[in-house]
């Protein structure tokens, strides 16, 4: 067991242990001010991607293109660039990539020309079709200028026999699968999409005369919109001037939102049906101390993801919360990534611990998910080298054991640490006195669904049951890093 443990730890080393975020989309019509308040609204979901932002607008005769590596308020900020922004129309996109490089190429949103006029397209999800679909589209004659599966979207519309772009949209669309969120651009149009089982988020807000799409409503929240309701799941929205239109094309499929949208990737302050993101973490500790009580003397969270969840552990338990860990926010992946000298220093760059809090403590510490376990191990052996007389770690969440298809960052099976290692083996891996994570059973209850199989909606929860809703088509293996590797290769086969 102790070789096995360190060989682990030598080969997730390197690795990021969390799960990435997904990307964030956002558009609006019929504004004077579209650009700015876009790029209000891609700050405000800065959370789902930080590689890259963009915006398109369309001023009523040409379309215009901004794309920027980095943050929103670093390329966003000042007002020469927002003026090559014009327009009463507007979409915007942060980039976390699932598929394709880091190019300013991959940075959405993707714009073409079609027979029909230009379209802009923002996508956050990924289709589990993308490699067949371009493989064919190639044969076909297609040249593709990007390695991102969204550009499979774009080829598709652009290549659809049909005469109205409405259809040339709804034709691209029974043609992919997976988890996507689309927001698109047309002269003067703006278009809201949700796949088919609801897996990627999509928001509809109303700012007086404009209509507002976003991931999340915190993005509503910041330019001071109203939410009026989710796009629901297989719909199209389109908006022209002040009229909105839904059209239903797809057969109706229960809705089955992402789990990890109430567990990690919304912003605390987000609304998700009908409940801010923050309630629902701070059940799920209540419950998890439900399953797993102890004597203990603090609840310590793992900031920022674990405080909710800590914050509820702590009013059930009644053991007093504290700060035992200090976050740095002023870490970003650019500094992270590049020399192996700073990688090495791992956690400790984000993390300290808080001694003077946590000396002869008996903690109980809090996230809200465990990955490759790499954030663990290094957090409970900082708490122990601080002076903790005892270190209990719990998990806000099931044991991750399978992989994402749908447009989240996981590893793959093999480096899911709950996909190799029991229960016991994972704790003497992250070195803990004890380990319990949330049951499937009380994660659902917490959410106020009493049984998962019955209750609708169900949630897509594959990362702890492995119940894909939609069909993997692309055969990757075990190995995601092979859709990357075929994406990029595609155009060349």
């Amino acid at each position: 067991m102790k070789k096995t443990i360190k060989i682990l730890k030598k080969k997730f080393k390197n690795y990021n242990p969390k799960i990435k975020e997904e990307c964030g989309v956002f558009g609006i019509s019929n504004n004077e001010d579209a650009s700015t308040l876009t790029a209000l609204g891609l700050h405000a979901l800065q959370h789902r991607g930080q590689e890259g932002c963009g915006i398109v607008s369309f001023d009523g005769k040409k379309y215009h293109s901004e794309k920027r590596f980095g943050l929103v308020g670093d390329n966003f900020n000042k007002e020469k660039v927002l003026k090559s922004l014009p327009g009463n129309y507007a979409i915007g996109h942060n980039r976390y990539s699932t598929t394709g490089g880091t190019t300013l190429r991959n940075i959405q949103p993707f714009f073409a020309d079609t027979n029909t006029g230009g379209i802009g397209v923002s996508h956050n999800g990924n289709l589990t079709n993308a490699i067949t679909l371009r493989r064919k589209l190639v044969e076909d004659g297609a040249i593709f200028y990007t390695t991102s599966d969204t550009e499979t979207i774009v080829q598709l519309i652009a290549r659809s026999k049909r005469v109205k772009t409405i259809d040339k949209i709804i034709d691209a669309l029974f043609q992919i699968q997976g988890g996507y969120a689309l927001v698109m651009l047309t002269q003067n149009t703006l278009i809201g999409v949700r796949d088919p089982f609801g897996i990627r988020p999509l928001v509809i807000g109303k700012l007086n005369n404009s209509y507002v799409f976003a991931s999340e409503t915190c993005a509503l929240d910041i330019i001071g919109a109203k939410y009026i309701r989710d796009v629901e799941n297989g719909e199209i929205v389109s908006v022209q001037d002040d009229k909105l239109v839904s059209i239903k094309p797809f057969p109706v499929k229960k809705i089955r939102p992402c789990v990890f949208e109430y567990i990690y990737f919304s912003r605390p302050d987000s609304l998700l049906n009908g409940k801010c993101a923050y309630e629902y973490r701070k059940n799920f500790g209540a419950e998890l101390a439900k399953e797993n009580s102890l004597k203990a003397d603090l609840v310590v969270p793992v900031p920022d993801s674990g405080n909710a969840a800590a914050i509820g552990f702590s009013q059930l338990t009644k053991i007093p919360f504290d700060l035992g860990l200090i976050r740095n926010h002023y870490v970003g992946r650019t500094f992270i990534e590049p020399a192996q000298k700073i990688r090495s220093l791992g956690v400790k760059l984000k993390l300290n611990a808080n001694k003077s809090t946590i000396k002869n403590k008996i903690i109980v510490l809090v996230d809200d998910s465990l990955v490759r376990g790499t954030t663990s191990h290094k957090i409970v052996k900082m708490l122990y080298d601080a002076g903790a007389k005892e270190v209990h770690v719990r998990i806000a969440c099931p044991e991750i054991k399978y992989p994402d298809f749908y447009g989240v960052d996981t590893p793959t099976k093999k480096e899911l640490l709950a996909a190799n290692m029991n229960n016991n083996q994972i704790c003497e891996y992250i070195n803990a006195k004890s380990l319990n994570f949330l049951s499937i059973e009380g994660l659902y209850k917490a959410m106020g669904f009493e049984n998962r199989n019955k209750t609708y909606p169900q949630l897509t929860d594959h990362y702890f049951t492995g119940d894909y809703p939609v069909k993997l088509i692309d055969k990757l293996g075990d190995n995601k890093v092979t859709q990357l590797s075929l994406l990029s290769t595609a155009s060349n086969n």
